[in-house]
């Protein structure tokens, strides 16, 4: 099911967000000080992220500050997202992860590049999923935009987890018989510099 892929992958975000502590990225860099690599290949300005066969794209940094990428275990029966396959995206420096997940759309639905009724219903078990998982979720805004004529579903929202207070945005699309989410958590009190990645992966720059 849609509900619990998403509710699996946003535990497993958060938990990686407010557990990756400053001093282990410290441990990390002074590791590498000691046996610096040599005639390392360069490493890409930015990764570049694709779901639904390009369809929805953007890049993030990949420099000393930016982002690191980790595949995470694929979904399965037992936890209602099976076919389900993601990448975890995650910053130690600005305490921030980005997860994109790909999956069968319920009973291999097979959807148009825009179908408000499908992302409608989507949208509407995420919802319903998270109020009933966290006490205190609140959704903050609801918006709806085109990419290269895919509908997408963008969902702002906090909550509480992992001890700490969260901003959520979340983005669901679907083409064919597959469904996209990408969500963005960052810390409660960093608006702008959530807001300004959302910004980034939506297009509007």
């Amino acid at each position: 099911m849609t509900t619990a892929a998403v509710k699996t992958t946003l535990i497993t975000l958060l938990l990686a967000l407010l557990l990756a502590p400053q001093a282990q990225a410290q441990t990390h860099t002074q590791a590498h000080a000691k046996h610096p690599a040599k005639h390392a290949p360069a490493k890409p300005k930015v990764l570049k992220v694709s779901t639904l066969k390009g369809r929805f794209s953007f890049t993030l940094p990949n420099d000393s500050k930016g982002y690191s990428a980790n595949a995470m275990q694929d979904g399965d029966e037992a936890s209602g997202a099976q076919g389900a396959k993601g990448t975890m995206y995650t910053n130690p420096t600005e305490k921030r992860v980005v997860i994109v997940s790909q999956m069968p759309t319920p009973t291999g639905q097979k959807v148009g590049d825009y179908d408000a009724t499908f992302l409608d219903t989507t949208v509407a078990d995420y919802l319903s999923q998270q109020s009933a998982a966290l006490p205190d979720f609140k959704k903050l805004g609801d918006k709806e935009f085109t990419v290269k004529g895919l509908g997408v579903r963008q969902i702002d929202s906090s909550a509480t987890q992992g001890g700490g207070r969260t901003l959520a945005t979340t983005f669901l699309a679907a083409s064919g018989t597959t469904l996209s989410i990408v969500q963005v958590i960052s810390r409660f009190d960093d608006q702008k510099g959530h807001d300004a990645l959302v910004k980034k992966i939506a297009g509007m720059r």
